[in-house]
């Protein structure tokens, strides 16, 4: 992430976020601490291995905290009351048609911090959200997948 960077995320993601670094910097930080306690009480560090998986774990979370900080700095938050329904925007819900297996699929449009495509949330940097970014309602959107082209038909475009 460069500097000048901006971290687009809605409100539901940057309340996520904040809520992560709430987390890491408290409960999270006081639980390692005990840890590194508790596996420093046992000696020898050298081959403690509970001493260097609390160490490991412990550098991850402050570069994660140092990562969220950033990110919360940088963010600018997609305001879902002032969505252009016409056009599909980061926040928009879009609910598709794959045309092939005639199946509808309903994903959510935001920025590459709060992807989850577990959760249908998918980056505007993927290549379906690079697709669907500015199309209309009845537009035609076909994706370059491993498997060959996926066509689909916006069908609907909607606030969450």
């Amino acid at each position: 992430m460069s500097n000048e960077e901006e971290v687009i995320v809605t409100a539901e993601g940057y309340a996520k976020l904040e809520e992560e670094l709430k987390y890491l910097k408290g409960p999270r930080r006081k639980e390692l601490a005990e840890r590194l306690k508790l596996a420093i009480s046992f000696g020898d560090l050298k081959e403690n291995s509970e001493y260097h998986s609390a160490k490991d774990d412990q550098s991850f979370m402050e570069t994660r905290i140092i990562m969220l900080e950033k990110m919360l700095t940088k963010a600018k938050v997609i305001d879902a009351n002032q969505l252009d329904l016409d056009r599909v925007n980061v926040g928009s819900v879009v609910v598709l048609n794959d045309i092939e297996f005639a199946e509808k699929i309903e994903y959510q449009i935001v920025g590459p911090a709060e992807a989850d495509v577990a959760d249908n949330k998918i980056s505007y940097e993927s290549p379906l959200g690079k697709e669907l970014m500015g199309k209309e309602v009845g537009s035609e959107i076909n994706v370059d997948a491993p498997m060959g082209i996926i066509k689909y038909k916006l069908l609907e475009i909607k606030a969450l």
